[in-house]
């Protein structure tokens, strides 16, 4: 399937849209009528970002010399995954609702992604969420966000080794297609097609906000710098990244995603 083209006149329009509102618009490019009525869209996506602290969900904060640091931080685990993962849970209910079917998702994690994939599925009917993380190598506030939720469709397990070690008896389950199949295994990790969905608007949201006008041809470029990643247990404070030194620039967006 070809990628959608976008041209001027919808960037245009789109420009003025709030964050969610961003998201919606986004998703019904790939989530056709037929899979989800744009209705019942409009609703998981509302409902998937009713929780945020931040009226805005996300918000782009001006500095000075042309920085912009986009905070993707508001949501209830403060990382990032939230955006995406709250979105993606409730696809999941709905279309496990819709087929009276039940999944256990399976998890590894650095820090941030557990905590994320816990808030967004914990009491779900039709989900059981299974978390492995590294022993003494995720944050204190990481490991209580993981193991405090008292819900019991809610696993949570500690384990020796780092994260990319625990990685390897998930990688070996999935490889298993017939166990998969049997006990209805699924993931939440990265390489979740509906997580790179919704985080696609980041880049859009961004560049809306941070281009001076969409009126000149070509449009105007906007440099995006991405401070860290495979960081999770980095996180200390809420929006706590790694960032790179930048260079003074008058359209210049740092990317803090609160790892």
């Amino acid at each position: 399937r070809k990628l959608p083209q976008l041209d001027k006149e919808t960037l245009s329009q789109w420009s003025t849209l709030s964050y969610p509102g961003l998201v919606k618009e986004l998703c019904t490019l790939f989530v056709g009528p037929e899979l989800i009525p744009r209705d019942d869209l409009d609703d998981l996506i509302d409902r998937a970002f009713s929780r945020f602290r931040h009226k805005e969900v996300v918000h782009l904060s001006r500095l000075r010399n042309g920085l912009n640091v986009l905070e993707l931080w508001h949501g209830v685990t403060y990382a990032f995954k939230d955006l995406s993962l709250c979105c993606t849970a409730q696809f999941l209910q709905y279309f496990l609702g819709k087929r009276e079917k039940h999944v256990t998702v399976v998890v590894g994690t650095s820090g941030d992604t557990g905590s994320a994939a816990i808030e967004s599925v914990q009491g779900a009917k039709n989900m059981d969420i299974i978390v492995l993380l590294p022993k003494g190598r995720c944050t204190k506030i990481q490991e209580l966000q993981m193991t405090t939720v008292l819900k019991e469709n809610v696993h949570v397990f500690e384990v020796e080794g780092n994260s990319d070690e625990l990685d390897e008896p998930i990688k070996a389950v999935f490889a298993d297609v017939a166990f998969v199949k049997k006990h209805h295994l699924m993931s939440l990790n990265s390489i979740n097609w509906s997580r790179v969905l919704v985080q696609m608007a980041h880049h859009f949201f961004a560049y809306f906000r941070c281009a001076p006008s969409l009126d000149s041809h070509p449009l105007p470029p906007v440099e995006v710098v991405v401070p860290t990643g495979a960081a999770g247990n980095l996180a200390v404070l809420p929006g706590a990244a790694w960032p790179q030194p930048l260079r003074p620039s008058s359209r210049k967006l740092s990317w803090l995603p609160g790892c």
